[in-house]
């Protein structure tokens, strides 16, 4: 421990069942406490590490108990200084109403301790109509110390300039209480990593002088974990954007086993191209595999559950539009390959068996492949004079497009809550990706020619590169200040 060390502590307040609890998970970045819609959940306060340095500074976020009656809690620490309100606190409320005693214990803590107070509010209804302000203000009043309140609740990810307009609503309204010193958006469910920066850089400027220097280290901390936390994502990325470029099947090859069953389950693999067919199929099966494994990895980086990778890529599937020269159903089956909502098939595969939905998919996508024109979903050339199939330029761009709407999903997702629940990946994300995706053609290009050369680490270098500036930028994009 440096003697220079500091300590610093956030106390998260707010009325009961505004959220307190899933926004300390998502700060935390684990599961911590109880997540339920019911009023005082939370019963005791409880402290979490937020950040730590080698240095011995640490960061600690109180979770305390939600404010019931927000009323009669200010006219009994309005009593605090007196024998009888000592009696009321410390003999009826203790054992009479004991989640409001606890909620006096924390005040009384959050004004000996906390550094910054974190007030949470309910962004879903108007200020206007939170009756409990008023009371909870003098409250805040009461402690004596810098509060930022956050705005939480704010439903699925809009444009920034529906949520710039909510946020300023806010802030005019808390205006007339002096105690506010900041009002953000954090919103515990539906936002990406990177909007944190904005709350911790804000905060930066109420720490106590004597601490600053330790917390501008606490901040390096979180910046360097994130930073290392995005790089191997975009490596994860590139891996499976790269493989699918390298990846190719001789058309010779016979099929045989589970893909030849699907395959004639679904009316292919018969007549002069069956041998094509065959191998177009093999090349959507080893991709959906890689795109599976390839979610799971994400997840688990993320420190999520693994197994919820099926649904993260649905959730994408459900947002993303292949844009190719096919007609809306076929687009329809190229995008649950390229987004990686066909898990279950890999599933069945993986566990040695396929039913007809999962061939009945192959054979699918294969037709929305071939009837797109073979020079968008698939190319055929020669290699060691033998002929082969491999995925084309523009099927690989749309690939990568779908590579980082999936990073974009997995790094929202289930943040707060612990099990998942679907609200992510919202239709606007895929304008922004496909923006700044577009103005890497050239280097793209490039990579896809590397891999099928058999230069593998140049290649993914390269798309790794291209991933991480195309995410970087619509995560700018999407979260101003925060990149």
């Amino acid at each position: 421990m440096n003697d220079s060390a500091a300590t610093i502590q956030f106390a998260l307040i707010s009325h009961t069942n505004n959220g307190k609890t899933t926004l300390a998970r998502t700060l935390v970045g684990v599961d911590v406490g109880e997540v339920r819609d019911a009023a005082h959940v939370t019963i005791f306060a409880e402290s979490h590490l937020l950040l730590q340095t080698p240095e011995g500074d640490t960061l600690r976020l109180w979770d305390t108990p939600g404010f019931g009656d927000s009323v009669r809690l200010l006219r009994r620490l309005g009593m605090a200084g007196n024998p009888i309100g000592w009696f009321l606190r410390e003999v009826l409320d203790r054992y009479r109403d004991r989640p409001f005693w606890l909620s006096q214990q924390a005040l009384r803590a959050a004004r000996d301790e906390a550094d910054v107070v974190l007030y949470l509010v309910n962004s879903s209804e108007h200020p206007r109509d939170a009756g409990y302000l008023p009371p909870e203000m003098q409250i805040l009043d009461w402690l004596g110390k810098p509060v930022v309140v956050l705005l939480n609740q704010l439903g699925p990810p809009r444009p920034a300039p529906q949520e710039h307009a909510e946020l300023a609503r806010w802030r005019e309204h808390l205006d007339q209480y002096r105690i506010v010193r900041d009002v953000l958006a954090l919103d515990a469910f539906a936002r990406c990593w990177v909007h944190e920066r904005v709350f911790y850089d804000a905060v930066a400027e109420l720490i106590p002088e004597p601490k600053r220097a330790g917390y501008a280290r606490l901040f390096g901390v979180w910046e360097a974990r994130n930073r290392r936390r995005l790089a191997e994502a975009m490596h994860i990325t590139a891996e499976q954007v790269a493989g699918a470029a390298r990846d190719s099947v001789p058309l010779a090859a016979p099929s045989r086993g589970l893909l030849k069953s699907a395959l004639r389950a679904v009316g292919l693999g018969k007549g002069s191209d069956q041998v094509q067919e065959q191998a177009m199929g093999l090349l959507l099966e080893r991709l959906n595999v890689n795109i599976a494994s390839t979610t799971a990895r994400l997840l688990t980086l993320h420190q999520l559950d693994p197994s919820d990778a099926a649904k993260i890529n649905a959730r994408v599937r459900e947002h993303f539009q292949v844009r190719a020269p096919v007609d809306r159903a076929q687009a329809g089956l190229l995008g649950a390959i390229v987004s990686g909502a066909a898990t279950g098939l890999s599933a069945d595969l993986m566990a040695g068996g396929l039913s007809f939905g999962a061939g009945a998919l192959i054979g699918g996508l294969v037709g929305a492949l071939t009837l797109a024109g073979a020079a968008w979903g698939f190319n055929t050339s020669t290699d060691r004079n033998v002929p082969i199939v491999r995925f084309a330029d523009a099927f690989l761009h749309t690939l990568l497009v779908g590579a980082v709407l999936r990073y974009l999903a997995v790094a929202h997702f289930g943040r707060g809550r612990g099990n998942f629940v679907e609200s992510e990946a919202p239709a606007f994300w895929q304008a922004a990706v496909e923006r700044h995706a577009s103005a890497h053609a050239q280097a793209l290009a490039r990579a896809w020619e590397l891999a099928r050369a058999g230069a593998g680490d140049e290649a993914t270098a390269l798309i790794e590169g291209v991933a991480t500036e195309v995410t970087t930028a619509t995560l700018a994009q999407l979260y101003p200040r925060s990149i």
